[in-house]
This record gives C-alpha cells, sequence and structure tokens, in this order.
C-alpha cells in the first residue's frame, strides 16, 4: 500500500537531499518535541529559507505527511523493532518515522529514503546506530506493505479524545466519515480578486469551478509559479474559508470590521468586495504577512494591532466579520501539526474566549447590524453550543438564517436553523473541504 501524498519531486543531488532532510529533521523535532506549531517552526527557521523553493515544498511536505500518518508509523516502527518498543533516542525516532513516510506515503524511492537516514544518523553524532536504522527501514521496506493493510488509520492516527468528541457531536458513522477525510491531502483552492476573470484563471491554472466561485487544482508545486500570483490575480483560500465573507450580503462602500483577521484570506475578499475595511489582529507578526499579502494583492485596509477581545472602534458598524480563534481541528489536513498540539483542556479555554469575542463584537454593531461569526474548528463546543448559550445571554442579537438560494451547491451543509456546517467529507468526490462553522447574526 502506498499513498501517494506529494506532487513534489524530491531533492536532486546527495547534499541537497540531505539538507533538506535534515530541516525537516528539525521541524520535526520542533513540533513534537518543543510542541511548536509547523507554521511557527518554518517561518523562525532561518535553514528552511536557505533551502531552494523546491527542497522547502518537499521538506514541508514530508513534515506534514509524516505528522498526519505518525500514528500508523510509529505502530510500524514498533513491529520492526526487536525491542517492541520505540527508539529510547526521540532523534532516531524523528529519523525512523521520516524514512518510513517516504517509503510508504510519498515518492521517494526506498533506497533514498534509507540512504539519506543512515546519513542524518551520522550527522547527528550517532554513527552507531547506523546500522540499526538501515535495518529497521529495510525491514519496513520487506514486510512494512503487509501490515499498512491491516493498519487502522483513524484509529491510530485520530487521538481517542479528539474522536470521542466529534462521536458525541455526530455519532460513530460520521466522525468517522471525517477522520477519514481529513487523513487525505487537501487541494489547493484559489480565490480570485476580480471575479469576473474567473473562468480566465480556471483555465490558465488548469483547475475547475468550485461552488461560489472557487478555483480547485491539485496540491504541490510553487505556488509562486502559477500564473497570476505576481500579478495579485488571486490568493489561496480554502473553499470552506471564502464563504464567511460572501454572507454579508453586498458591502460595497461599506465599512467592515475583520476581527482576527490575519493571514487576511477573509481581508481580502470583503476589500475586493468594494468595503471599507478595518483589519484587526492581536498578533503583530501575523499582520505583517497580511500586510504584505495586501501589498501584493494591491488592496488598500487599514489595519490595526489590538485584542479583539478589548477593543472598540471609534463609532458603530453595520457589518462584522469574527473569525475567531479555535482549535482548528477542521484544517488537520492543512495543518496536522493540530492532531499534536492540542489537548482537551484547550477546546474550554478557546470556548471562553469566543464567547468574550462575540459578546464584543455585538457591542461594535448598530442596530440591524450584521456579525458573522465562524470558526474552522468541528467540535460543536465552538460553534453551535457557543452561539446557542451567546443568544441566551444577549437578547438584543437574533439568529438571522443563512438561505439555500445563498449556498447553491452546499445545501447539504445548511443546517435546520439556517447555519452552515461545513465538514471535511462534504463535496468528498471533488476533493473534500476544511470543516468550518458558519451563524449569521443580527442585532435586533
Amino acid at each position: 500500500m502506498t499513498a501517494n501524498s506529494s506532487a513534489t519531486p524530491p531533492p536532486d543531488s546527495r547534499s541537497e537531499a540531505l539538507s533538506a532532510r535534515l530541516v525537516a529533521l528539525q521541524l520535526l523535532c520542533d513540533v513534537l518535541d518543543k510542541n511548536t506549531p509547523l507554521d511557527q517552526a518554518l517561518d523562525s527557521m532561518a535553514a528552511f529559507r536557505l533551502l531552494s523553493a523546491r527542497d522547502r515544498s518537499f521538506a514541508r511536505m514530508l513534515v506534514a505527511t509524516t505528522l498526519r500518518r505518525l500514528g500508523q508509523i510509529d505502530d510500524l516502527i514498533i513491529q520492526m523493532s526487536e525491542r517492541g518498543g520505540p527508539p529510547s533516542l526521540p532523534v532516531v525516532h524523528h529519523i525512523l518515522r521520516l524514512g518510513a513516510t517516504q517509503i510508504f506515503f510519498m515518492d521517494v524511492p526506498v533506497y533514498a529514503a534509507v540512504d539519506t537516514a543512515v546519513r542524518m544518523t551520522e550527522e547527528k553524532g550517532l554513527a552507531r546506530l547506523k546500522g540499526f536504522v538501515n535495518a529497521i527501514l529495510r525491514r519496513m521496506d520487506r514486510e512494512g506493505r503487509d501490515l499498512l493493510l491491516q493498519q487502522d488509520d483513524v484509529n491510530l492516527n485520530i487521538p481517542d479524545w479528539l474522536y470521542q468528541v466529534w462521536v458525541a457531536d455526530y455519532g460513530q458513522d460520521e466522525a468517522r466519515q471525517i477522520a477519514q477525510a481529513l487523513l487525505s491531502e487537501a487541494p489547493l483552492d484559489i480565490t480570485v480578486k476580480d471575479q469576473a476573470m474567473l473562468s480566465y484563471w480556471a483555465a490558465q491554472m488548469e483547475g475547475v469551478i468550485m461552488p461560489g466561485g472557487t478555483i480547485r487544482r491539485q496540491a504541490g508545486g510553487l505556488i509562486s509559479d502559477l500564473p497570476g500570483y505576481q500579478e495579485g490575480a488571486w490568493w489561496i483560500q480554502d473553499l470552506s474559508a471564502s464563504w464567511p465573507a460572501r454572507l454579508l450580503g453586498d458591502i460595497k462602500g461599506k465599512t467592515v470590521i475583520d476581527l482576527c483577521a490575519a493571514p487576511g484570506g477573509k481581508t481580502a475578499q470583503l476589500a475586493a468586495a468594494g468595503a471599507t475595511v478595518i483589519a484587526l489582529d492581536r498578533s503583530r507578526n501575523r499582520l505583517r504577512r497580511l500586510e504584505e499579502n495586501m501589498q501584493r494583492l494591491d488592496l488598500r485596509v487599514a489595519v490595526e494591532a489590538a485584542d479583539a477581545s478589548v477593543w472598540q472602534p471609534t463609532a458603530p458598524v453595520d457589518y462584522i466579520l469574527l473569525d475567531a480563534p479555535c482549535s482548528a481541528t477542521g484544517t488537520i489536513r492543512r495543518h496536522p501539526d493540530v492532531l499534536h498540539l492540542k489537548k482537551p483542556q484547550d477546546i474550554d479555554a478557546l470556548a471562553d474566549l469566543q464567547s468574550r469575542l462575540l459578546t464584543q463584537a455585538s457591542a461594535m454593531l448598530n442596530p440591524d447590524g450584521i456579525l458573522i461569526y465562524c470558526t474552522c474548528s468541528l467540535q460543536k463546543a465552538e460553534g453551535e453550543t457557543r452561539i446557542e448559550d451567546f443568544l441566551r445571554n444577549h437578547p438584543a442579537m437574533m439568529r438571522y438564517p443563512i438561505k439555500a438560494q445563498e449556498v447553491i451547491g452546499l445545501e447539504v451543509c445548511l443546517s435546520p436553523v439556517g447555519d452552515l456546517r461545513i465538514l471535511p467529507h462534504h463535496l468528498q468526490e471533488q476533493g473534500g473541504m476544511d470543516g468550518f462553522y458558519i451563524c449569521r447574526l443580527q442585532k435586533r
């Protein structure tokens, strides 16, 4: 069984191959040993930036695939070890993990995966363990594929505490569909700045147009090499994430506050739709990325670094988009480090923050003003439950139901009360989508 998770070819020369994998090894150590989010580790690692664009893409894909399939990989390592357990040294464990990922889940020749793993072991001053690493990976190549066929990938890769929350929220059958979909690599979704040019850019990028006007193409290769990137004609944004801004309606010439705005996909949508946008985020680093994105796209927005739970605008507004901080479990396809970094107690802390943000956002609204609340979490505690609690405690706010004609192509995601609950296996035959919850509210 081989799951080809990468359309990015491995580095060419032996030195480049080793460098890219040593960077991947450090990234894996940062995530699993230091609990650093993968994107943060990528941003802060100088060695990663020094790689060629192709090698950066390979290193990131190698780490992401390892994190996505870590439970299966560790199960194989244990079965291949005569000791019946993982290696005692974490760095050796990580080297074996990266080797196994390349053998079973990426288009990398076995000899290249084994050779670079052995050389990484030596580079780390562990030459005495080269034979051990070589033997484990060679045995994996001989025996591992049959073992993979016997594995329960959902049970091994999804933390049990998280899976049980999904079972409680959606039932056993749908929870398994959710988990299975999250183990697939996500396609590449693109939002075009000028919707009149949608068909043109879809043809240029050999993509298909999805519900709502997003272009979808197979992931892989360098984003910056795609047509229209340098001109600022589009930006990367999952199909699910493109819907909240659309549900504000016609906002041309209106002021919209985008709370928790970075990295700016929804901000760009609002500005491209003709709104006057105030983009707020507490992280100056993330806001810098937002500003870089707006500069490439040639879109003008007002940016403020502030805590949205206490910030107030100079005057109330008619439109607010609140993409609240959450556990991000709906984005596991793109951010598999979430599987290993989030804990049960995080959900309670995030739910409290989401409630405070909802309260503050509602205070910024004019009468009849519209508030879109959304999270990329799959847990109802961060979505449906949060809204029900909020409405009970804030009688001045009411649900403004989303209508089927507003979400043509996504009617399956529409709840009886008029919210959108998008699950990763929705539109699975077309590549699926990130998990998302979207609720539209109005001030009485």
